[in-house]
């Protein structure tokens, strides 16, 4: 790589109870984020690449960054630079904002389970969800592009964002990462024709629109300013969650509606994971199936997921699991996905005995074959298909064992 500031490897202690990338990074809340290597996590944010691996103690991380004002040219020849002190620092404040590593998740885990039979079954295979503070305008965009699509297209879509309007940052080996572009690199004449070009349909019209209304309608700073700017706060004499959740979160969630292409789920989504508010519920697909499935939604005057319906739902959730409400029905969310298939699958072990007897020249030998049979059982539906019926595969493995007794 050319021209590039590359820091040493550094660590954080952070559990994989407290966070677990491989789960946080692609459970449909980020699509930048490439797996290089071994098990390597990489992806360009303000300004540089940040790379980040983890082990059962400690999450490793290490940034790259430009030694000259981006674009960059393609790498020619390798030259890094150590960081200095006060870049190694910026690093590591932005991993933990980035990351949300202030609360303590194993208490939260706890504080949900002790509500929530349902989240107590299924949170133990699921540790370590975090809930990310993206930007909010790359989480506004991402999640225009999740209407009626799955994450590996998402990921696809923003990908061809990045790469055609973002500022390139650098390589690793084969892989070229370019910053998320700003709301005002997408609001050329061409854009929108160009988007669709690339696949992205009619959100491509939504994106430039939106685009345009952030960039030159929209007082500067104005999605920053729904943030939610109160520090995380685990003291337990809190006042109970209004209905429908803190005022903040009421008006940021109003205002997104009037975005081109930002309906309640995606208005949600981008209040949850790009603006702060951990009491947004975004209630898609998956979370209706969960409703239906596990809470008793769909029955009565709650059968569909009409605007009430979605109302009715993420208040349910509000009021069950308080003011991070959104970040317990991520890690259901999560548990949901077929991704993460193997994690939900029970084995059950059983052996059998099966004995024969037989005399040879006076000789009584009896037999004891051992039968181990694992029966696995699969109950993950795939992205946006319906809930399949429980498949049983057996496995099964025999060992013998003999013993001799003399017949006198």
């Amino acid at each position: 790589m050319a021209n590039l500031r590359i820091s040493e490897w550094r660590k954080l202690p952070v559990s994989l109870a407290e966070l677990c990338i491989d789960t946080t990074l692609r459970c449909g809340q980020s699509f930048r984020w490439k797996k290089l290597g071994d098990n390597e996590w990489s992806c360009a944010l303000h300004g540089r690449i940040l790379s980040l691996k983890q082990d059962s103690t400690h999450l490793h991380y290490r940034s790259i960054k430009p030694a000259v004002k981006y674009p960059l040219s393609p790498p020619s020849a390798t030259s890094s630079i150590l960081e200095s002190p006060t870049e190694d620092e910026e690093t590591e404040a932005l991993l933990k904002h980035y990351l949300n590593l202030a609360p303590d998740l194993t208490a939260l885990y706890e504080q949900w389970s002790s509500v929530d039979s349902n989240f107590k079954k299924r949170a133990p295979k699921f540790t370590g969800v975090r809930i990310l503070k993206q930007d909010a305008w790359e989480a506004l965009v991402g999640f225009i592009c999740s209407s009626n699509n799955n994450i590996v297209r998402i990921s696809q879509m923003v990908n061809n964002l990045c790469l055609h309007y973002g500022p390139l940052i650098g390589h690793i080996d084969d892989q070229t990462f370019h910053d998320f572009p700003p709301p005002e690199a997408l609001t050329g004449p061409g854009v929108e024709s160009h988007l669709r070009e690339l696949g992205f349909g009619y959100r491509a019209s939504y994106i430039a629109k939106t685009a345009s209304i952030v960039a030159k309608e929209k007082p500067e700073g104005w999605l920053q300013s729904l943030c939610n700017e109160v520090p995380y706060d685990d003291s337990p004499d809190q006042k109970p969650l209004l209905e429908g959740g803190r005022e903040g979160y009421r008006r940021a969630h109003e205002e997104l509606l009037q975005l081109q292409g930002v309906g309640p789920k995606v208005a949600d989504c981008v209040c949850l994971m790009g603006l702060g508010w951990g009491e947004a519920v975004p209630v898609d697909t998956h979370v209706w199936q969960i409703a239906q499935r596990d809470y008793k939604f769909g029955k009565g005057k709650h059968k569909s997921l009409t605007k009430a319906t979605y109302s009715a739902v993420g208040d349910h959730f509000r009021q069950l699991w308080g003011k991070e409400a959104g970040w317990a029905h991520s890690v259901l969310f999560a548990a949901d996905l077929k991704t993460f298939s193997e994690r939900l699958t029970t084995k059950v072990e059983v052996d059998f005995n099966e004995f024969k007897i037989k005399q040879e020249d006076g000789i009584i030998l009896e037999s004891t074959v051992v039968v181990k049979r694992e029966y696995a059982l699969h109950e993950v539906k795939d992205e946006f298909e319906e809930e399949k019926p429980t498949r049983v595969v057996v496995e099964s493995s025999r060992s013998h064992r003999a013993k001799r007794r003399r017949v006198f």
